[in-house]
């Protein structure tokens, strides 16, 4: 029996309509399209409320412990953050500091953002990449910025954007097909 992967995605934005949101869901879009997977879709802002002012993980409700469980045992993590000031929201970082130091390790994480100009590109590779380097995981190469300017409606409008998710997605499969391969192998034996 082949090994379902199970692709949870992490939405940072706190505002409905979210191009953050929007760009989240055409990523996990391509992926499960191009794959058979298990998809969660986790949207920081309606959670916020649940967990925003809680200082420890035993003092979380069952719904935002259930999030954090589907984190930790992700193939593969799909984490945005809308970009203010060059950095993620803080209260992105804030679930985040929640997980397990431990859980993601070599766990493939595909990292996206969303900032009002392009004067905050960097931010995945100077605020996202550290973060999640921090718990040992294997962020990918290409990472996906978006701008303002690329959205209609907080629709991907833009075609370089597109290219840019396909391109992501594109370089996401071979490792997300290695990672299956490996889990139906100690399916294997594991029943052996």
């Amino acid at each position: 029996m082949a090994h379902k992967l199970k692709i949870v995605a992490v939405s940072g934005g706190l505002q409905r309509p979210s191009r953050t949101l929007a760009l989240v869901e055409q990523l996990l879009e391509g992926l499960t399209d191009a794959l058979p997977a298990e998809a969660r879709l986790i949207q920081l802002g309606d959670i916020v409320p649940k967990f925003g002012s809680v200082l420890q993980r035993k003092h979380l409700p069952a719904e935002v412990e259930s999030h954090l469980r589907d984190i930790e045992t992700a193939d593969l993590l799909l984490v945005a953050s809308p970009i203010y000031r060059g950095s993620y929201t803080g209260l992105f970082k804030h679930l985040f500091d929640f997980v397990h130091h431990e859980s993601l390790i070599d766990v493939p994480v595909l990292l996206a953002a969303t900032g009002g100009s392009d004067r905050h590109a960097l931010a995945i590779d100077h605020q996202l990449r550290p973060l999640f380097s921090f718990f040992q995981a294997h962020t990918l190469p290409i990472g996906v910025y978006a701008t303002d300017k690329e959205f209609d409606d907080y629709r991907v409008a833009s075609a370089s954007l597109q290219a840019r998710i396909d391109l992501a997605v594109e370089r996401a499969l071979p490792v997300l097909r290695q990672r299956a391969r490996g889990a139906a192998a100690v399916s294997v034996l594991s029943l052996a």
